[in-house]
């Protein structure tokens, strides 16, 4: 095939439309022919638009027999036998999870088309016996054991996260469901459960010992996605032609897509994954986007944030226990196990004397497009357009103007809604924390010294600004600690304008109380 006429398969997840159609596959056969031989029951978490349907529809493809859809695969070459298995594939996608009948149809529908092929009994009067007999008969009818692939099992849950009663009553409903394939293991060959998230508390898998959780395992962190060697040898001629589309090198385009799309890590010390769903889309229109957060919202994110009053600071280097990492509770409790699943924090390193992961957003789509969008939520400065908001700040701070920024900031906390306001020191801190990250989009913003935890340090090409908070203090205190600490020091040579600006934040008022600048 042609480099220019290479097709993307951007939303395409049956892997035989993939093949005959001739778009292009990056080849995972060879992971999967050694999941499905050295063991037979597991589960994958990943986050959305990460390839989990592709990845069963290629299992399913595979265990039926379909030898020909593999040719000059690896799988060609590794399998010798090509039998043919019974396959029972849930796709919970699709359904309308808004009351208690939303999980009960979508798994009826999916019965009744088993029950077509495989025959009904009538004493078969709940889910989980119908799921039980229709395994038992495509067992005996066959002759051969069965493959069930369920594709994202947690979707009734995670859209039930603002309903914990319907959560809990779907979680029953696919406890007692799933159990099932506990209870039918001598005739199931081969199991394969992918989800975004393992939930904890009474968990649908709680009955499943026999489940292999790989989400964390090293062999299999880029059997979704697109790794940097499977980047630079299958797209060499469209990064080509996207870096001459761009007015960039090769070179330039390639750290950009890396910057941009990069930076999945699904166990310590993995080598970096791409996002495939950006990566491609990228590809397909030479041009860099923000494709992943245009597909969905996390608004339900930001609702646990919120409700946790979180310090936003710790989404960024913070740590969580090793045991927490995989696996969600209830809504209110710790949120960044949830973030790390959907994808908007990975693994960035690991301390194996604790057993802590420390996690980052993963690349700066992930970093650019979360903040936008929780700008909105956290600081919405009563104008209704909080990034227009942000674009003043920053052109206050260009023109070295910091009387027009602290007054334009005193009155954006003036209109705040504060009925997002938590704690109050979380609250000051999470709204100053988006407010800055907003403008390092624009300018140059860091918030640590080598002598101390300085608040934020703006530069631009001709000011320095070096910022300090209190809460509950006075003006006065925030510049004697920039002055003892030290923090303007490292500008005393440099021919910018530094200005020093101390701010106190009052809980009383829930408003800027009082703030001072002075030059260094």
């Amino acid at each position: 095939m042609e480099e220019r006429q290479m097709k993307y398969p951007i939303g395409v997840q049956d892997f035989e439309k993939l093949r005959r159609d001739g778009y292009t596959y990056i080849d995972k056969t060879a992971k999967i022919y050694e999941i499905a031989t050295q063991g037979n029951c597991y589960f994958l978490g990943r986050p959305r638009r990460f390839g989990k349907s592709l990845l069963l529809s290629t299992m399913e493809a595979y265990f039926l027999g379909k030898r020909d859809l593999f040719k000059g695969l690896a799988m060609e070459r590794l399998e010798q036998e090509w039998m043919e298995y019974p396959v029972l594939r849930i796709d919970l996608n699709t359904g309308e999870y808004t009351n208690e009948r939303g999980l009960s149809s979508v798994l009826n529908n999916i019965l009744l088309g088993w029950e077509r092929i495989y025959g009904s009994q009538e004493n078969e009067d709940s889910l989980s016996l119908r799921f039980q007999g229709a395994i038992s008969r495509a067992y005996k009818q066959t002759g051969r054991q069965v493959v069930i692939l369920v594709d994202e099992y947690d979707k009734p849950l995670l859209n039930t996260f603002n309903n914990p009663e319907l959560q809990d009553y779907y979680r029953m409903q696919l406890k007692a469901f799933y159990s099932v394939l506990k209870t039918q293991d001598r005739y199931i060959r081969f199991a394969f459960l992918t989800g975004v998230t393992k939930f904890g508390k009474v968990s649908v898998f709680s009955d499943l010992n026999n489940l292999k959780d790989i989400s964390l395992d090293a062999r299999y962190s880029d059997v979704c996605g697109i790794s940097e060697q499977e980047l630079r040898e299958t797209f060499r001629g469209p990064i080509r032609e996207m870096a001459e589309a761009n007015g960039l090198s090769p070179d330039e385009m390639l750290q950009k897509l890396k910057d941009l799309y990069d930076g999945y890590h699904f166990s310590p010390g993995s080598p970096g994954v791409y996002n495939p769903f950006s990566l491609l889309c990228a590809l397909d229109a030479k041009r860099l986007g923000d494709y992943w957060f245009e597909t969905g919202t996390p608004t339900f994110l930001v609702e646990l944030l919120r409700d946790s009053d979180y310090d936003l600071n710790n989404l960024q280097q913070g740590e969580i226990m090793a045991e927490d990492l995989n696996k969600v509770d209830t809504v209110g409790g710790n949120p960044i196990p949830m973030f790390y699943q959907s994808g908007y924090l990975t693994i960035k390193g690991y301390d194996n004397e604790f057993g802590t992961y420390i996690l980052d957003f993963p690349n700066k789509e992930v970093e650019n497009g979360f903040i936008k969008f929780i700008l909105p939520y956290y600081a919405d400065g009563g104008s209704g357009d909080s990034k227009l908001a942000v674009t003043q700040f920053v052109k206050d701070v260009r023109r070295g103007d910091p009387e027009a920024f602290m007054t334009r900031l005193e009155t954006f906390f003036e209109d705040a809604d504060y009925r997002v306001a938590g704690k109050m020191e979380i609250y000051f801190q999470n709204v100053m924390f988006v407010i800055f990250k907003m403008m390092g989009f624009y300018t140059k913003v860091e918030r640590t010294t080598a002598r101390g935890r300085v608040d934020v340090v703006m530069k631009t090409k001709d000011y320095v600004y070096v910022i300090e908070c209190k809460l509950d203090g006075s003006a006065d205190d925030a510049l004697r600690q920039i002055e003892e600490k030290g923090y303007a020091k490292p500008f005393a040579l440099d021919p910018r304008k530094t200005f020093m600006i101390g701010i106190n934040f009052s809980s009383k008022t829930r408003g800027i109380a009082e703030w001072k600048i002075e030059q260094a």
